[in-house]
């Protein structure tokens, strides 16, 4: 295995619509910390908040042990950064650079929300503002006004299609949200009790992206997030590019990359934390955006089902930390970025998995996260 300690920086086709996140590797269940009053401009529910650890050391044995390749993963990268000392490492049938070039999978729908937010603080649109209104005949006129705001949050009660792609070609946006609208399949369901995670809501707001814009997404990724933080090997692929650029982390082959604003999107470890880093420190965000990162929808079922938030990070708790960030999967490994509030540690780990036990692969993953944070 290699473990470098590093300096904290200055700044196959998914197998039909299941989302592009592995189940197993879901953090956490989630629980609400304090919840802190919302203002009146903040109705879409309450900003949570939770402890931080006092301690900056990465548990490094613990690490190396739950690394070694053995029944759960046959290989892992983890990268650890933020205040206090970084340290990466690489083991088993990975890559051995742990800054080589990876699917990030459904990782990619934080840059999607990034750049959501980013307009909504241009005046472009709220989060009140129906898709419908933006993307008009994209969604079927019986529906219901579906908001910008839960398509971020995943309350928008879109449900999984009835109808699938035969086996060639790759769809493009609009006919993956048409399988979604077809309309043999059901309605969205209201009210919406519990977030439903469905990728059809984070093609619609690629979607609109592009049409508010005028530019392509993976123009766009570039322009505001990309080159502004200097993430020189994060992208969004041309449909038809296949491959990913050397050194490649976890090779699973060829891979059209039509997830797209779902999960299409190519990065490395560095530039993950970098980004996370920069989003949670308000770097990427008006002040009124940044504070919707933080804000739970408010759902008549509980809070146990309020996972991500109207600004579409995953909030997850960890032996009592907090902690926000995506998972998503591609190909053969499944990856996630983790951080703590206002990005003072920070967590890249990809892994290819080995057993196929979902419960198990979620408690390694959770002893993984709290090693490293």
């Amino acid at each position: 295995m290699t473990k470098t300690p590093h300096a904290t920086p200055a700044a196959t086709r998914p197998t039909g619509w299941t989302a592009l996140v592995l189940a197993g590797a879901a953090l956490v269940s989630v629980t609400v910390g304090a919840v802190l009053p919302a203002s009146a401009a903040e109705p879409q529910g309450a900003p949570v908040t939770g402890t931080v650890r006092a301690q900056h050391a990465v548990d490094t044995a613990a690490l190396t042990a739950l690394m070694e390749p053995g029944a759960v993963a046959s290989g892992t990268m983890v990268r650890v950064g933020g205040t206090g000392p970084g340290w990466t490492g690489a083991t088993g049938a990975l890559s051995q650079d742990p800054a080589a070039n990876f699917r990030i999978g459904s990782i990619t729908k934080v840059f999607t929300s990034t750049l959501v937010l980013q307009l909504v603080g241009e005046g472009r649109f709220t989060l009140d503002t129906p898709v419908q209104e933006l993307l008009p005949g994209t969604l079927p006129a019986r529906w219901k006004p579906i908001t910008v705001g839960q398509l971020l949050s995943h309350t928008s009660g879109i449900q999984e299609p009835c109808v699938d792609f035969g086996p060639d070609g790759a769809p493009t946006p609009e006919q993956v949200v048409s399988h979604w609208t077809d309309p043999q399949c059901a309605a969205p369901q209201y009210p919406v009790l519990a977030q439903q995670y469905n990728g059809a809501n984070y093609f619609l707001l690629g979607m609109v992206v592009e049409k508010v814009t005028g530019r392509s997404y993976a123009d766009e990724v570039q322009r505001r997030i990309a080159r502004p933080l200097g993430l020189r090997h994060t992208y969004s692929p041309k449909p038809g590019d296949r491959s990913v650029p050397a050194p490649v982390l976890a090779d699973g082959g060829e891979i059209e990359p039509w997830a797209w604003a779902e999960g299409g999107m190519v990065s490395n470890a560095p530039d993950l934390e970098r980004f996370m880093t920069s989003l949670l420190r308000g770097r990427l965000l008006k002040p009124a955006q940044q504070r919707q990162l933080f804000v739970m929808p408010a759902l008549s079922e509980g809070s146990a089902v309020d996972r991500f938030s109207t600004g579409g990070l995953l909030r997850a708790e960890i032996d009592g930390t907090v902690v926000w960030g995506k998972t998503g999967s591609m190909g053969r490994s499944t990856s996630g970025v983790f951080a703590t509030e206002g990005g003072r540690r920070t967590v890249v780990r990809s892994l290819l998995p080995a057993s196929k036990d979902r419960e198990l692969m979620r408690k390694h993953v959770t002893a993984l996260v709290d090693a490293a944070l």
